[in-house]
């Protein structure tokens, strides 16, 4: 009951027949249908999916809040045109009043594949039980009904001194800095004004979700959401940002651990860059490139690859003064290879999670992502479209 652990919040999820067998629907509401603040960041894809467009616009209308998020897997009524707009918006309608609550505070979310009209006849049949089946212990089946190729459901949950913090998210590939295919929906019973919240949100999502980096694909409806029911009154807002971002990257770490057809987790840093934004697209030139992914997949510490992307990453680089680290431990100085404890060096590129340092030697600038390797399972999964 991750994402109704705080005070206010209900959930509910089931199987509309979207998907064949699995939960495809869930639903978040305040436990007494009145609108509470909503923070909110969006995928950065122009190429935006009609209920990204719907959630932005009601958003800007209502100030910022919503009394509830209906959501549908299986299907992401993306590169729908005006129809899919239309079904977005029948979609909140349908469960705002279902729900009971109102039309411009319902806000919808849809995931899965790109380029299908959502079946609505399917949808509107479900959301009637949908909504009747609300209640605090519902947050388990909402995890399971967000969830498209993730094999496990992903949830968090993070005790304040004063307050609680829940969230559940999907998301295991089409993967990218600036969020992914993921939706992620938190929630708090902290009394916090919207444009804090904000903020929190924001930067939270800077240092976690758009961190990982599985496909170098980014999404076309990239959502997350964080509601504050203020049940139990003020908190100390460093102490919320600091339990969200926590809350963040525990999400983060299980998409990351569940990305489509992996078998490790790369914790990749580059240091020395001259500046963050250098550090940040030489870290994306690496995580993506597909020769680098396929070294890790065969646990192989191919150096070379490394500092071959992130040369071409357009970015100040001098092989001079580069060098690289597998487990804390030195293995290239200068752009050539040195004395170095190579068993030591296998042993942790064997293990499932591996840490990488790449050090451009010129500045301050830092950044760190988290990638995963290249095999055929990833293939596999994405060699069709449904």
């Amino acid at each position: 009951m991750s994402v109704t652990a705080a005070e206010g919040f209900v959930a509910s999820g089931l199987h509309a027949g979207i998907k064949a067998r699995r939960h495809d629907m869930a639903l978040l509401a305040t436990e007494d249908r009145r609108p509470v603040p909503c923070a909110a960041v969006f995928t950065q894809n122009k190429f935006a999916a009609p209920p990204v467009e719907h959630d932005r616009a009601v958003l800007a209308a209502n100030g910022g809040v919503a009394a509830a998020i209906v959501v549908n897997s299986g299907n992401a009524n993306a590169g729908t045109g005006k129809p899919g707009r239309a079904d977005a918006e029948r979609m909140g309608a349908a469960a705002a009043k279902a729900a009971g609550v109102a039309a411009g505070d319902m806000l919808v979310c849809s995931t899965g594949i790109i380029g299908t009209l959502l079946p609505m006849d399917k949808i509107l049949t479900a959301i009637p039980s949908l909504a009747g089946q609300l209640s605090r212990d519902g947050g388990s089946d909402a995890a399971l009904g967000i969830l498209t190729t993730d094999s496990v459901a992903k949830e968090a949950v993070i005790e304040g001194s004063t307050f609680t913090l829940g969230g559940m998210v999907k998301g295991c590939g089409m993967i990218a800095p600036n969020m992914a295919t993921m939706l992620a929906f938190l929630t708090t019973d902290a009394a916090v004004e919207r444009d804090v919240l904000q903020r929190i949100l924001a930067d939270a999502a800077d240092r976690t979700f758009n961190t990982l980096n599985v496909d170098g694909a980014t999404s076309t409806n990239d959502s997350a959401f964080l509601l504050a029911s203020g049940r139990r009154g003020p908190c100390d807002v460093d102490e919320l940002a600091d339990a969200v971002h926590r809350l963040c990257e525990d999400l983060t770490h299980q998409m990351a651990l569940d990305a489509e057809g992996m078998t490790k987790l790369v914790r990749l840093k580059v240091v020395g860059a001259a500046s963050d934004a250098e550090a940040r697209a030489a870290a994306k030139s690496i995580a993506e490139n597909n020769l680098v992914k396929c070294s890790w997949y065969g646990s192989d510490p191919y150096w070379g690859r490394l500092l071959a992307a992130a040369g071409s990453a357009g970015i100040a680089f001098e092989t001079e003064r580069s060098s690289v680290a597998y487990g804390g431990i030195p293995v290239a100085l200068a752009g050539a290879p040195i004395d170095h404890d190579a068993a030591a060096v296998t042993e942790h590129m064997k293990r499932k999670e591996v840490d990488i340092i790449v050090d451009l030697g010129l500045g301050a600038g830092a950044a760190q992502v988290i990638g995963i390797d290249l095999g055929p399972g990833y293939i596999k999964e994405n060699s069709v479209t449904s």
